[in-house]
């Protein structure tokens, strides 16, 4: 109302010169955005770009490159279990990579977990594992090495979050406080979610505890559905303000378009401007623009919420008072001082898909770590049927060229070093980042990587020549009585000695023998 009331009162002779001098400074806005997406594009990562921008990274997280172009320091550290010692992984070069070379030579014989992520800003705001809190206790670090990814061409690791698994900075620099503007945004994964409170990223309170509506400002993405209505099954992204993850001012989502981002890397976007305003945006990271799924006034649903009453801690994996059931993946993310603009967020995502999240290993077929590869049965009667995942179970199935993408991305695993046993192998899904075959209760199931010794068994085979002759059969690392197989499509380990109808000696050298050939997905 103020607005229009005030252009009613500019006089006729002062009205053009407002609007040359309008138009003018438009074009200046529009010229040096134009030049610096041009440089952006060739050589500014996501800090560089929302700085030139004027709205600075006052905290810069990654697990798997430099999120600055001049940035050469340590990404995080990690801690073996065998002696306890401890070491930070750093970037094969200025502006690149993690060195996981580094963290597989380190970690070798043992396990490690990731017990800092390091605040690539020159604000410091390192993330530690997180204390007890108002609603979950003591959290641990992610197992350093549960999310193998591919990223610019080399492998390195993301953070696999599988509850009671939480990082925070409560003693933060520069971070947003009592309705400051800010700007945040992550990367993470639409296949590895639930309905649990809460996997955030962003702005907390500095005590652990729930200390009312609007004492956060964070990324939320889930499943969880705290307002009606949410549209489809989710996970959606969504803003964690305190007591409420929102989707629109009124709680729930308004956008009947919003059904939620399953991509296996996601970009999510949120920012605030403390006082009426905030906005919400998801996309693919591995390709295409961003996606604005809210943008209007602060939450309407109680009061503390405009203005905003952040507190300026920072938290990861966790709600605010360190709710800490959520499971999630997080691969880099940064928070901003001001309200980024919209360029420099489309100039944000253009940099996240240029890297390749989940891009080819560059070796196929071969059962030698990093190798995608599909399995094929050798059964006479399903000679054309391959290993995959349907419904988080492991089945054979007819893939051929014209199968659906689905399918072919279903039946490509990359193969790792065996979780239990680096002489063996693991089966990493394709398209579902951080999830490997392992057998439970016999059956082989498509399951997230928890750090657990149990998993890490579960998950290992051991290749020996083909009991038919053909190929490889996979004996099971903690049943090595017990190779993978199938029987009437399902898959599971099995011996002929034992009682169940999956150990049938019919046709049980075949049904174990497959043969490792390129993979389906590219």
């Amino acid at each position: 109302m103020s607005q229009r009331r005030d252009s009613k009162n500019v006089s006729a002779n002062t009205r053009p010169r407002i609007l040359l001098l309008l138009s003018a400074a438009a074009a200046l806005v529009l010229a040096s955005l134009t030049t610096a997406s041009t440089a952006s594009a060739a050589t500014s990562l996501p800090c560089d770009i929302y700085g030139a921008a004027g709205t600075p990274c006052v905290a810069a997280h990654s697990t798997t490159r430099a999120l600055y172009a001049a940035y050469n320091g340590p990404l995080y550290q990690v801690q073996r279990a065998s002696d306890s010692a401890r070491t930070n992984i750093g970037l094969l070069a200025a502006g690149g990579y993690a060195n996981a070379a580094a963290q597989d030579s380190f970690c070798a014989g043992t396990t490690c977990l990731i017990t800092e992520i390091y605040d690539q800003s020159p604000r410091h705001n390192d993330l530690t594992i997180e204390g007890p809190g108002g609603a979950g206790g003591q959290d641990t670090g992610v197992p350093a090495d549960a999310l193998p990814v591919t990223a610019g061409g080399h492998q390195v690791y993301g953070a696999s979050f599988s509850g009671r698994m939480g990082y925070r900075d409560n003693t933060t620099s520069g971070v947003a406080v009592n309705g400051q503007p800010e700007g945040m945004y992550m990367i993470t994964s639409g296949t590895h979610v639930n309905d649990r409170c809460c996997f955030d990223y962003g702005n907390a309170e500095t005590n652990n505890l729930d200390t009312g509506n609007g004492h956060m400002d964070a990324l939320n993405f889930g499943t969880e559905c705290w307002f009606q209505p949410c549209n489809g099954t989710g996970p959606w992204v969504q803003a964690d303000l305190e007591n409420g993850l929102f989707q629109s001012s009124a709680g729930g989502s308004q956008n009947t378009a919003n059904t939620g981002t399953k991509f296996p890397f996601v970009t999510a976007l949120l920012k605030n401007n403390g006082q009426n305003f905030f906005a919400l945006k998801d996309g693919n990271a591995q390709s295409g623009s961003l996606r604005t799924t809210y943008s209007g006034p602060e939450p309407t649903t109680g009061s503390g919420y405009a203005p905003m009453h952040q507190e300026g801690a920072i938290v990861l994996g966790t709600g605010g008072d360190n709710s800490n059931g959520s499971i999630g993946s997080f691969f880099e993310g940064v928070m901003t001082a001001g309200l980024p603009t919209d360029a420099a967020d489309n100039a944000v995502q253009a940099n996240v898909v240029s890297v390749g999240y989940g891009g080819p290993t560059g070796t196929t077929g071969s059962l030698t770590a990093g190798s995608e590869l599909s399995l094929r049965a050798t059964t006479a009667c399903c000679t054309g049927d391959y290993l995959r995942h349907q419904n988080d179970s492991a089945v054979i199935s007819p893939v051929s060229s014209g199968s659906s993408t689905v399918d072919k991305s279903d039946a490509t695993w990359i193969v790792r070093k065996g979780l239990a046993d680096a002489s063996c192998v693991s089966f990493e899904s394709r398209n579902y980042p951080g999830d490997f075959l392992r057998h439970f209760n016999f059956k082989v199931q498509r399951q997230p990587m928890d750090g657990s010794a149990a998993f890490r068994a579960d998950a290992t085979f051991c290749p020996v020549a083909g009991k038919n002759g053909q190929g490889t059969s996979f004996r099971s690392y903690n049943y090595p009585t017990k190779y993978l197989r199938h029987y009437n499509f399902s898959v599971y380990i099995a011996d002929t000695s034992g009682t169940n109808a999956w150990d049938s000696a019919t046709s049980y050298n075949d049904d174990t023998s497959w043969v490792a050939g390129q993979p389906w997905a590219p």
